[in-house]
C-alpha cells in the first residue's frame, strides 16, 4: 500500500539510537584525557617560558565566566595556553592576610620592571599566599594573583599616622637642625622629633639643592617600617606642614599632585641617592 501523506516515518532503529547517545560520553573522555595529559607537572625545557605561574595574574576573565555558569553545571578547569598545549591553572588559596605600611603597586610579575595594574591602599589588610619571590610577596586581589614589594607588609596594624599629634616644641639632642632653616621647616622637624623619638640625626641647612633654601630637612634612618611611618605621618599632615614634597626609598609625594599619591622614580645610582637611608621633605 501507499503511504499517504500523513504517515508517519520510519523509526530509527535501536543500534542507532545507542550510537548517538554514547557519543557525547566519548567525546568528553577524550577532552579530559587531554586536558590531564598536558598537565603543568613535566618540567620546563630550558628558556621556557614559567606560564603556570605568568597565567595566574590573567585568570580573572575565565572565573567571571565560570562564576556565570549554575551551581550544577559540570564546571570546566581554567586553562591557560602555552607553546606545550593547555595548561591547567588555579588561583592559589589565601593563607593569611597582612597589614600594608605604604601605597603598593600591584605588578604582574615579581621584577621591578613588571607592568602594574592597579595600586592597593596603606593601612590596608590584603591577603598573601606565603610565596615570595626576589623580595617581592604573591597576593590575591579581587580573584587576581598579583605581587608587591614584600617588606612593605606588615603581622600588626601600623598606627594611623593621621592621628599623631602636631607638636611643636623643641627635641633635646637634635634641636640643632633648626638653624638656618626656615620657621616651615622648623615645624615639621619638631612635629617629627616629638612622635619619633628613635630618630638621632637629622639633616638641615648646607649647600646643595633645597637645603641650601632653608627649606628642606633630612630625616635619618635605614629602618623601613620607621622610615615608613614618618613618610606617611608627613604624607597624612602635608597641608597642615605646608610640604612641598616628601621623598622615600624611590617613591615621591607632593602636595601639589596629592591625587596621585606616592610615584615611583627613576634610580639615581646609590642607596643614599634613591632616599633608602633617610626621608626627605621640604617645605613652601
Amino acid at each position: 500500500m501507499t503511504r499517504g501523506r500523513h504517515s508517519l516515518a520510519p523509526r530509527a532503529s535501536k543500534p542507532r539510537r545507542l550510537a548517538l547517545l554514547a557519543a557525547p560520553l566519548v567525546t568528553c573522555g577524550i577532552v579530559g584525557a587531554g586536558v590531564v595529559a598536558t598537565g603543568a607537572s613535566a618540567p620546563l625545557a630550558a628558556g621556557e617560558p614559567d606560564f603556570a605561574s605568568a597565567a595566574l595574574g590573567d585568570v580573572s576573565a575565565a572565573v567571571a565566566r565560570e562564576s556565570s555558569v549554575s551551581r550544577s553545571a559540570v564546571r570546566a578547569p581554567l586553562v591557560a595556553k602555552s607553546a606545550a598545549g593547555p595548561v591547567v591553572v588555579a588561583v592559589p588559596k589565601v593563607k593569611r592576610k597582612l597589614w600594608t605600611t605604604n601605597d603598593l603597586d600591584l605588578r604582574l610579575t615579581p621584577t621591578k620592571d613588571a607592568k602594574v595594574d592597579g595600586e592597593y591602599d596603606t593601612l590596608k589588610q590584603i591577603g598573601v599566599t606565603g610565596v615570595r619571590r626576589d623580595g617581592f610577596a604573591q597576593v590575591v586581589v579581587a580573584g587576581k594573583v598579583r605581587w608587591v614589594t614584600a617588606e612593605f607588609l606588615a603581622e600588626k596594624k601600623p598606627t594611623d599616622p593621621a592621628h599623631l599629634p602636631l607638636g611643636d616644641t623643641p627635641c633635646a639632642g637634635t634641636s640643632g637642625v633648626e638653624n638656618g632653616i626656615t620657621a616651615n621647616a622648623v615645624r615639621v622637624y619638631r612635629a617629627v622629633c616629638n612622635n619619633f623619638p628613635q630618630i638621632q640625626h637629622y639633616g638641615g641647612y648646607d649647600n646643595h639643592g633645597e637645603h641650601s633654601s632653608g627649606r628642606a630637612i633630612d630625616i635619618m634612618t635605614s629602618d623601613v617600617a620607621l622610615g615608613t611611618a614618618i613618610a606617611e605621618f608627613l604624607k597624612a599632615n602635608a597641608g597642615a606642614l605646608h610640604l612641598y614634597d616628601v621623598i622615600w626609598r624611590q617613591h615621591i609625594f607632593t602636595q601639589e599632585r596629592g591625587g596621585e599619591g606616592w610615584r615611583s622614580m627613576g634610580d639615581r645610582g646609590s642607596a643614599t641617592a634613591n632616599h633608602m637611608d633617610h626621608v626627605h621633605v621640604s617645605v613652601y
